[in-house]
């Protein structure tokens, strides 16, 4: 038997390389999808190393044809002999694997069917990568619209219902102010209807007259209340503000059952409060109904009168302190004077008076914030109350400047700018602070 040195084809290991092959393909292709949704869809295609498998399946080809010669060890039999054996083996050998070969080519022939068709398939996705790619950009365009549309809507019902509750407030406040406005005018008619009916069909007398007079200066009580509340600040803003004066109070030792604190025009109580909740004793007086009514609501203690007239009722030397804020410019200058005299009068040794009022060397104040409340009379300078203070009686009486503008508006890079400055964004307020010896 003739031993054969012929290469044969490993129709195995061919077919195990090539599934190898795309084994590794799939397993780069699910990499690539498990990847974040949009970095997946980049363009880039993974092929095949299709001239490799093209170099196996050509090599695979040659093996399978038809010997047309013997291997080279057949060269060591002689010339003439090996002619003979040579055409002899040749057509053995091709008649004893024609089915082998006809096998091998039929494999080879799927093989390269398969590539082809891999190649198409690869083709075939890397197409729909891209239709995906383009709707997933055309989908992600539609969310981004979409999301705009959405944050649109909720900015305008977020503005909505701002809108909604500034009107309920507004509307809760004039219902306020109307109920307030509405039950001092009624009481103002029962007054009037009373007084009417006693003098009847007699004419009115001088008291009966004077008491329908001092109920009428209540008419516009209500409407005061509301004005205070546009324009002089919330009840939070003021009761911060007046914390600056606690230090004093403290300092004075005063505020004890025997050296209390009066504050005059105490209006919605915000100074009383504050006192209260520090732990001193202080009362308040004002002559505005409504105003005495919100401070009662807050149990504060409170009472309607005249503040000078109550004062000269008061003993000397009874009071601790005596405060006011934006009371004065309310006074005539002869009341202003009387005030600060009772107040002197009424304190004890070493007592304290505070006043606040508008600070008309702001010029923003002085020519137009102060005249927005049409009650105020004349702006107060500094110097003019510090003179008062001074000739009434006070002693270490000194000057507070308050509540200036926002840093962010004061302008900056010159000594004009400074003064520009002090003059329009100084101080809007000051408060005069006084001992009795």
């Amino acid at each position: 038997m003739i031993e054969s040195n012929i290469e044969e084809i490993d129709v195995d290991e061919l077919r195990q390389r090539i599934e190898n092959e795309v084994a590794q393909r799939k397993s780069r292709v699910e990499q690539n999808l498990s990847k974040p949704f949009m970095a997946n869809i980049q363009p880039r295609v993974n092929l095949i190393k299709h001239k490799y498998i093209e170099a196996l399946l050509n090599n695979a080809t040659n093996r399978a044809s038809v010997r047309t010669k013997l291997p080279d060890k057949f060269s060591r039999i002689p010339f003439n002999i090996g002619k003979i054996i040579e055409k002899f083996l040749l057509k053995a050998f091709n008649t004893l694997f024609k089915d082998q070969r006809e096998v091998n080519f039929n494999l080879i022939q799927s093989l390269r069917e398969s590539v082809a068709l891999n190649q198409q398939l690869a083709e075939e996705v890397n197409t729909l990568k891209a239709e995906i790619t383009t709707r997933l950009v055309s989908i992600e365009t539609s969310v981004k619209t979409l999301d705009n549309q959405i944050q649109t809507l909720d900015n305008f019902s977020q503005n909505l219902d701002k809108r909604f509750q500034y009107m309920d407030e507004r509307y809760i406040r004039n219902d306020s102010y109307l109920k307030s406005e509405l039950a001092q005018q009624k009481r103002l008619l029962t007054i009037c209807l009373e007084e009417a009916q006693k003098c009847f069909p007699s004419q009115f007398n001088y008291a009966q007259l004077q008491k329908i007079t001092n109920e009428s200066k209540h008419s516009l009580d209500a409407l005061y209340v509301a004005f205070e509340d546009k324009f002089r600040g919330s009840r939070e803003e003021i009761y911060d503000r007046f914390k600056i004066y606690l230090p004093l109070i403290e300092e004075a030792k005063i505020g004890q059952s025997d050296t209390p604190i009066l504050d005059i025009g105490c209006g919605r109580g915000e100074w009383l409060e504050l006192l209260r909740e520090s732990g001193y004793s202080a009362m308040g007086i004002d002559t505005n109904r409504v105003m005495l009514e919100k401070c009662r609501s807050r149990e504060l203690e409170v009472i309607e009168e005249d503040a000078i007239k109550y004062m000269q009722y008061l003993p000397d030397k009874s009071l601790g302190a005596v405060t006011g804020f934006h009371i004065i410019e309310h006074l005539a200058f002869e009341d202003i004077l009387k005030l600060f005299t009772e107040t002197l009068r009424v304190l004890k040794p070493e007592g304290l008076v505070i006043f606040e009022t508008p600070n008309p060397e702001n010029v923003l104040v002085g020519t137009h914030n102060f005249y927005i409340d049409p009650t105020h009379r004349n702006p107060l300078p500094s110097i003019t109350i510090r003179f008062i203070a001074e000739f009434i009686g006070f002693c270490k009486v000194d000057i507070l400047k308050l509540h200036p503008y926002p840093e962010t508006l004061k302008l900056s890079g010159s000594e004009e700018a400074e003064r520009f400055n002090d003059y329009f964004y100084g101080a809007q307020d000051y408060a005069v602070v006084g001992y009795k010896l």
